[in-house]
């Protein structure tokens, strides 16, 4: 890549989905025709350590044979596989377990530090995968610590300077990192937060105390990441920043493809339009686009795929003739109908206000009579539009070849939101009215319809998922989808009872709807219920 040394991508395979082998490798594929030369698989437990069973157990996790087989096939596409893994933060999954939760745990999905059997699950860490990938460059993680050393480690040593704490656990996680020959790279967000009461990005200058960058280890990189924001004066000052902590930083955007069921390419577009000009501007020589799989990892990595290429254009300079030439080329797919992808999020318009809401999630898991995000759309919402979308993603689909399947879910996505979207809002109104006429149309209808179109979404979202990643995950997602389809059962039935006067009322729908912020609410389990999950 013209203007980078190191211009990667980083994979999330711990959120639920775990890439298979065969798709990784056709992913690899794609993006090294594209430019890039280096990929990162983030796997907070979702790796084998031969001494501990319980390490990613029932998780899908890569065997130590799976990652050889990888770097392998890398290296032959000339992309460095880069392990990135977690030392601190982040590792909830292992914390079910009591081997785990007893042993290492200081609060949160925290480790503990200073206790040495978290440093021996370390070391153990850095041996399978030295043993195993050529690289010596390593991730090591230890962002959003937000509380540490406020657990057990308090109730155990009393209050201690949480910088002293940090920098003790970094220095000791890199003395391991030594031994196996590693320079680390890390997420430099704990040291702003401890200086900036929490926050991270800033477009104003941070003072670190001298006693704190003196004791960031030297073989210790530092990684700014940011998907947020929209200026380049944030993306500038942040760097500056970050320099006064290593004098070698890495950026990480992102490309986005998590948190919903539809990606984010024209927003992570928009900002990566920003941000790496400015990293070429100030002199940063390496760059990953990080694809994250929050809350369930409900995306594929190949659904942000023109969020990549636009990502090397810039990168290469290419001009958006030149780049939608090489995206059809190098995938077989128009980039324009690639676009298409992120449509179902766009509920005024497909360039109107483009940004990270995920409607067609809320508003599919929203319960019908309860209508915990009824309130998150601003302004009426034509629900004709998502017919509209559904058959423009079905063109696509019929020209898509081995990608077809990521149209065919957004596709049927859109077929059950036109039904769903306002299901809701319109069971609300006519129960309010005591309109049983239309109650009893819309439990035989609507509700039946919806029904049946959530079965396809279902089918072509199993396809999707097991095009591209182990089988390990998608119980969550049997039980989400199925969970959602038992309850628009029961609320049909729930209706009928009352249009039959078997029942005299139904209670959620006697309850007020209250305003609030609607948007991305925590994901499923906060859209719902309001009851704890």
């Amino acid at each position: 890549m013209k203007n980078f040394d190191y211009f990667g991508v980083m994979i999330d395979c711990s959120r639920g989905a775990v890439p298979g082998v065969s798709a990784l490798k056709n992913f690899l594929d794609i993006i090294a025709k594209m430019g890039y030369n280096c990929a990162m698989l983030y796997t907070e437990d979702t790796y084998e350590i031969p001494t501990e069973p319980f390490f990613g157990y029932k998780r899908g996790k890569y065997t130590l044979s799976e990652l050889s087989e990888l770097d392998e096939y890398a290296n032959s596409l000339g992309i460095e596989l880069i392990p990135c893994v977690q030392t601190l933060a982040h590792l909830n999954a292992i914390f079910r377990w009591d081997c785990y939760k007893k042993n290492i745990l200081d609060i949160d999905d925290i480790m503990i530090i200073g206790e040495e059997r978290t440093y021996d699950l370390i070391e153990k860490m850095f041996k399978a995968l030295s043993e195993t990938l050529k690289t010596r460059k390593l991730h090591i993680g230890m962002d959003e610590a937000h509380h540490v050393g406020l657990g057990k480690f308090l109730d155990k040593n009393g209050f201690k300077n949480r910088y002293d704490i940090l920098l003790y656990h970094l220095n000791r996680v890199c003395d391991i990192a030594k031994k196996y020959g590693y320079e680390t790279l890390m997420w430099n967000d704990m040291f702003f937060r401890l200086v900036q009461n929490g926050d991270y990005r800033t477009d104003a200058d941070v003072n670190f105390p001298a006693e704190v960058t003196e004791k960031i280890p030297e073989n210790c990189k530092m990684v700014y990441w940011d998907y947020y924001a929209e200026k380049a004066e944030v993306y500038g000052a942040m760097i500056e920043n970050s320099r006064k902590l290593s004098d070698n930083i890495w950026f990480a955007g992102g490309a986005w493809c998590w948190g919903g069921l539809t990606p984010h390419n024209k927003l992570s577009i928009r900002r990566n339009k920003v941000a790496l000009p400015v990293c070429m501007e100030k002199g940063v020589k390496n760059v990953l686009l990080t694809m994250w799989g929050d809350d369930g990892t409900e995306c594929s990595p190949f659904s942000v795929l023109p969020a990549l290429m636009n990502a090397a254009a810039v990168a290469e300079g290419m001009n958006e003739e030149e780049m939608k030439e090489k995206f059809l080329e190098i995938t077989g797919v128009s980039y324009d109908d690639a676009l298409l992808l992120d449509t179902a999020n766009y509920i005024y318009g497909d360039d109107f206000g483009v940004g990270s809401s995920n409607y067609s999630k809320n508003r599919l898991y929203n319960d019908p009579f309860l209508g915990i995000v009824d309130t998150n759309a601003e302004y009426p919402v034509d629900t004709a539009i998502f017919t509209e979308k559904a058959k423009k993603l079905r063109a696509a689909e019929k020209a898509a070849g081995k990608l077809a399947y990521l149209f065919g879910a957004q596709a049927s996505l859109c077929e059950a939101l036109a039904v769903k979207f306002d299901l809701g809002a319109r069971t609300r109104a006519a129960y309010a009215h005591n309109d049983k006429a239309a109650l009893r149309a819309l439990a035989e209808n609507d509700y039946s319809i919806f029904g049946e179109k959530l079965e396809a979404f279902y089918e072509a979202f199993r396809t999707q998922w097991y095009t591209a990643n182990k089988p390990f995950g998608f119980e969550m997602h049997d039980t989400r989808l199925g969970g959602l389809m038992l309850r628009t059962k029961n609320c049909r039935r729930l209706l009928l009872d009352y249009c039959n006067g078997i029942i005299d009322k139904i209670p959620e729908l006697e309850e007020e709807v209250l305003p609030h912020d609607g948007g991305n609410i925590g994901g499923w389990r906060n859209i719902i219920t309001a009851c704890p999950i």
